[in-house]
């Protein structure tokens, strides 16, 4: 399975040609375009299923991440999650914070309440700011995370800034495994 979604995105999500600007603000020579991956239904029932096998022992029943890059898969893994032993409720949170209009909310869908365990999901990791911005928000509502799960980490530090905060992260793949 995972020798087969590393394939897909190679083939759909990789680019390795050109110069790219990263969310981190970083320069790169090479993008992971996920949204390609993941509006794919072969890739994202792939990324669904081998995120459900390294969440299978994972107490908390939230899952999230950060708009735009975490919603497609955080969707469909909560969604596949109905039919294991541990359902998992799907939160998200906005990047910009709260929204103008509405219930003027910085986190939407099922968000656990004060006193719960989250994981958080990623696209792709770089630096780690994104999701660390997240856990702050999810910190002040009083819920923990301990692990972000990724897709692709690019291997720019985002591992030693999430160890600095007492966070796991955990990668189907690194940006070493993908060649252009």
């Amino acid at each position: 399975m995972l020798e087969r979604l590393k394939d897909l995105i190679q083939e759909k999500s990789f680019r390795a040609q050109g110069e790219f600007t990263l969310a981190s603000g970083k320069a790169s020579d090479c993008f992971f375009d996920m949204k390609r991956i993941m509006g794919d239904p072969e890739g994202i029932n792939l990324l669904a299923d081998a995120f459900l096998g390294l969440i299978a022992d994972e107490e908390a029943a939230y899952i999230g991440g950060v708009a735009m890059g975490a919603i497609p898969v955080v969707s469909v893994l909560s969604l596949k999650s109905l039919d294991t032993a541990r359902p998992r409720r799907a939160f998200f949170i906005r990047k910009d914070g709260p929204k103008s209009h509405g219930m003027e909310k910085d986190l939407e869908g099922q968000t656990p309440p004060s006193g719960e365990a989250a994981l958080l999901f990623e696209d792709v990791t770089t630096t780690g700011g994104s999701a660390l911005v997240g856990i702050e928000r999810l910190r002040r509502e009083g819920c923990s995370v301990k692990t972000v799960y990724t897709i692709v980490d690019r291997l720019e530090g985002a591992e030693d800034r999430f160890a600095q905060e007492g966070i796991r992260l955990v990668a189907l793949f690194t940006k070493k495994d993908f060649s252009g």
